[in-house]
């Protein structure tokens, strides 16, 4: 900066305009010129050295992201650019109050806005896993936000703000010219303005047809079934759409396990002579360990202000034998590559990407919700697994409090597991009096044939029970009705808790598995993921609070969600994370709840053999919080030390980044972190 500043300097010194008039003769452009270039040359130099003062160094600043940016069950996404914002949405199946409305200002941080259908206003959609709400396609045309949705046919709703209120369901009216409408069709807007729907039924149904400003189809059908009657792209289902340069570009999904393909088109037309196969979209998989290898009902391509171009992708999560795919399919961002007018979409990476050029949202990364129930309505994170448990539950019978109205069946509420490591707390008040009367924590996945419950109950007196599908674990009840819960998720094993206070906590039994929870079931867990939340059995519950993840919990340092300059390493039955390089780097963790009452201290667990400067921010490593900063002892090469550190207040939910200022690469291994009151 200082050089590129001298320099400046010298080039003026050297150049300095004495302008004068000497016998009233006036300068001439041609006298002018010289000068004007040397102005020029002096801004351009002054506009990069501002440039250079301004770029981060992603070592040490969070300008990367790493996928997927929506975890967990976040099937076939839709994406749409209105101004400066940007709106998700795709299928929610059998989980309601139906289609969840997600908006990002960045890309990259995402957060639940809307649900456009209520519970009450869905008594025509199937209610079972499996069934429900298909599709989920958001769009804007004619002035208003629409969502076109399959459940026994298409229907619309609309609105005049993403935020609602939305209008009832509307279904769309076909003809035995238009055939049936089928499901996982998205909208299409050409550069005229004129919305069109992109079909799909079965396998051998692809096509295309306008829509009115009723929302109603128009027009005459553009028809591609010729597109897969040969099957090359098995289900050919969640089509999109996307147009650039003059070119119409189509996009079929394979099937539910992946496969992306492209097709392009001077004309929109149902001439197959006029379009040409493009083959794969994707980009082959170099990176071999990323877990999301096949990508695809990817959304409708976009463009933003920098030329840039961007999509949303599902993939189910399975490497090195490891399978993740109970919890969903997740939702990855991916840049999209121009070949000449051809395009790639950038092959699956664990590797740290360049976020979008766009301002960071202050909406935190994605993560399950924490929750003192301290509001008259429920907060939108919250969904339901049938229709039955939707109103059974209040928030008004006891204030600050949830109450369950647990029957025969199980009431419940429950979000979208988003990680593979957390803790999950509740503070309940519950009279178990038979071995039927249960209420607690609750993960369930997709097809809810597969649960674990840590739960107060009562077998011959009152107990607390950790139960799998294989095991249970039961202990006495000495709390009393009031008692605290933790559920403890690392990977796939899952440990269980119970306090009577909060602080101080007994484990229950050894662990239990989930992996068959986490593994594929049969018809992919219904085609949703995991849940985690709240349940009571055959008799009423109260819950004062749902907290996740506590950050008084062991956090391991291998468990980020986000990160730049670290790898992780295995060797002896540990598991930490060091630097790649001298440059240092950063980890951020989601979400971690804090509490009400601020912690004083944080823990670190570390080894090393040369001291190195850590950092702990919240929320973004510039305009957040830097609680606390400090070098690290040596401890030794392989010793493990624990080392405390003040830090200041801080309350809620938080992103919290663990930042290590360059030095040494490897020398300083982290193993896990945890808050202190």
């Amino acid at each position: 900066m200082n050089e590129i500043i001298k320099q400046i300097g010298m080039h003026l010194k050297c150049n300095r305009l004495q302008l004068h008039v000497q016998h009233q003769t006036i300068l001439t452009m041609r006298t002018i010129r010289p000068y004007l270039t040397t102005l020029f040359l002096c801004f351009t130099l002054f506009v990069q050295a501002q440039q250079a003062a301004k770029k981060l160094s992603p070592f040490q600043y969070e300008t990367t992201y790493v996928n997927p940016v929506l975890p967990g069950d976040h099937p076939d996404p839709t994406l749409l650019k209105v101004g400066d914002d940007f709106y998700h949405c795709g299928s929610s199946f059998h989980f309601n109050p139906y289609l969840p409305i997600y908006h990002s200002r960045d890309l990259v941080h995402w957060k639940i806005i809307s649900r456009v259908i209520p519970t009450e206003k869905a008594g025509f959609i199937e209610d079972r896993p499996s069934g429900g709400v298909w599709q989920g396609a958001i769009t804007y045309f004619y002035g208003s936000y629409w969502i076109y949705f399959s459940s026994n046919g298409q229907w619309f709703c609309k609105a005049s703000t993403p935020y609602g209120p939305w209008t009832d369901p509307v279904q769309v009216k076909t003809n035995d010219v238009t055939g049936s409408l089928g499901y996982d069709n998205s909208i299409f807007i050409d550069d005229d303005g004129k919305p069109y729907m992109v079909i799909k039924n079965g396998q051998k149904v692809n096509r295309i047809q306008a829509l009115g400003k009723d929302g109603q189809l128009t027009d005459t059908v553009i028809n591609l079934d010729w597109i897969n009657q040969n099957l090359q792209y098995s289900w050919a289902e969640g089509p999109v759409m996307c147009k650039r340069n003059g070119w119409y570009f189509y996009f079929p999904a394979g099937d539910v396990s992946g496969g992306q393909y492209v097709l392009r088109s001077r004309e929109l037309t149902a001439d197959s002579t006029k379009w040409e196969r493009l083959g794969e979209f994707f980009k082959p998989v170099t990176d071999p360990l990323t877990g999301f290898r096949r990508p695809n009902h990817i959304s409708a391509p976009l463009q933003l202000k920098d030329g840039s171009w961007w999509t949303l992708g599902q993939s189910y999560e399975k490497y090195d034998g490891d399978d993740w795919s109970g919890s969903g399919r997740q939702t990855a961002l991916y840049p999209v590559i121009w070949d000449g007018d051809r395009p790639w979409g950038m092959a699956p990476t664990s590797s740290p990407i360049e976020m979008p050029r766009l301002p960071k949202s202050e909406i935190p990364w994605r993560s399950v919700q924490s929750d003192y129930f301290d509001q008259p309505v429920l907060d939108l994170s919250w969904h339901f697994l049938n229709r039955k448990a939707a109103v059974s539950y209040s928030l008004t019978e006891r204030k600050g409090w949830i109450r369950l109205k647990g029957d025969t069946s199980r009431a419940h509420v429950v979000q979208k597991q988003t990680d593979n490591f957390y803790s999950a707390i509740t503070k309940l008040d519950f009279e178990a009096t038979d071995s039927l009367e249960r209420a607690g924590l609750y993960l369930t996945n997709g097809n809810q044939k597969t649960t674990i419950r840590l739960y107060c109950g009562n077998e011959n007196g009152k107990t607390i029970s950790l139960r799998s599908d294989s095991v249970t674990h039961t202990v006495t009840n000495t709390t009393g009705n009031l008692c605290w819960l933790k559920l403890e998720r690392n990977g796939h094993s899952i440990t269980g808790y119970y306090s009577n206070n909060g602080t101080e906590w007994i484990k229950i039994g050894e662990p239990v598995s989930a992996v068959s929870m986490d593994k594929t079931q049969p018809n992919y867990n219904s085609w949703v993921g995991t849940s985690v939340g709240l349940f009571a059995e055959k008799k009423a519950a109260d819950f004062d609070l749902f907290l996740c993840k506590d950050g008084y919990s062991n956090i391991p340092s291998y468990s980020y969600n986000n990160y730049y300059g670290i790898h992780t390493i295995t060797d002896t039955g540990n598991k930490w994370i060091t630097t790649t390089t001298n440059n240092g780097g950063w980890l951020m963790f989601s979400g971690v709840e804090l509490g009400k009452q601020a912690p004083r201290e944080v823990e670190i667990v570390y080894a090393g053999d040369s001291a190195n400067k850590i950092e702990i921010w919240s929320d973004d490593m510039r305009t957040g919080k830097m609680l606390t900063s400090f070098a690290l002892p040596a401890s030794g090469k392989n010793k493990w030390e624990i080392l405390k550190k003040k830090i200041i207040s801080l309350t809620g939910q938080h992103d919290i980044y663990l930042r290590i200022r360059p030095g040494k690469a490897n020398t300083t291994k982290i193993k896990s972190i945890r808050f202190i009151h």
